[in-house]
C-alpha cells in the first residue's frame, strides 16, 4: 500500500492540488485558534497547512514519506507537526485532540474503517468535533477520484450507524463538481459529516 502512494505522489506536481477541500474551508466558523488539530492521512498537506494557517495546533499524519516531504514544503513555515504512521496500527491517544479532520481517507475497507473510526472517536476530547468527507457508492459511475472499492464508500447510514453515540451537527449527500489536482477532478458523488463528541 505505501508504495502505490509513495508511487502516486511521486510527480513534481501536487496530486490533489495545493488549495484546501472546500468542504473544509466552509467549516471555518467551527475552529478557534489553539485547538489541537489532526489531519487524518493529510497526503501532500493541503488540509493540514490551511489548518495552521488558520492559528490552529495542527497534527498532519500520513503513511507516505514522499507526500509528507512536500507537505513540509508546502507548509513552509506554518508552526505544524508532521508523523509518519500507519494509520491502522498508530496510538490515537485518548482525549488528545479537539478536532479530527478526516477528507477522503477511504483507504480503508469495512474492518479497517471500523476500527479507524473507534480510534478517532477515543481521541477526541469530549466536546470536540470530527469533520468528514468521502464518497458515495454512486462515484464508482463517475469515476472522478476515491476509491474503485464499493466497501470503501461511505453512505450516510454507515455513519449515522458509525457515530450514533455522537451528535450529528451536520450531515448531507451531495453531488458537486470537485477541483482538487488530477486525483480529484469532475462531478462527484460526495458525502459530508461534522458530528461532536458527548
Amino acid at each position: 500500500m505505501r508504495e502505490f502512494w509513495d508511487t502516486r505522489y511521486g510527480g513534481e506536481h501536487y496530486l490533489f492540488g495545493t488549495e484546501p477541500n472546500a468542504f473544509l474551508v466552509s467549516q471555518r466558523f467551527r475552529f478557534h485558534p489553539g485547538q489541537h488539530v489532526l489531519a487524518v492521512a493529510d497526503g501532500e498537506g493541503r488540509n493540514g497547512a490551511w489548518l495552521a494557517a488558520q492559528g490552529l495546533d495542527v497534527l498532519s499524519v500520513d503513511f507516505s514519506p514522499i507526500a509528507q516531504e512536500k507537505a513540509k514544503r508546502l507548509a513552509g513555515d506554518l508552526p505544524i507537526r508532521f508523523e509518519l504512521a500507519d494509520l491502522t496500527t498508530w496510538d490515537w491517544g485518548m482525549e488528545r485532540f479537539d478536532v479530527i479532520v478526516a477528507i477522503f481517507i477511504q483507504f480503508a475497507g469495512k474492518e479497517a474503517r471500523e476500527k479507524m473510526f473507534q480510534d478517532i472517536k477515543a481521541a477526541l476530547k469530549k466536546g470536540g468535533l470530527l469533520i468528514l468527507e468521502g464518497y458515495t457508492p454512486k462515484q464508482l459511475e463517475y469515476k472522478t477520484g476515491g476509491p474503485s472499492q464499493l466497501e470503501n464508500l461511505y453512505t450516510e447510514m454507515i455513519l449515522r450507524e458509525s457515530f450514533s453515540d455522537f451528535e450529528i451537527l451536520h450531515i448531507e449527500s451531495r453531488e458537486a463538481f470537485v477541483d482538487e489536482g488530477e486525483g480529484h477532478s469532475g462531478r462527484s458523488a460526495l458525502v459530508d459529516l461534522v458530528a461532536r463528541k458527548p
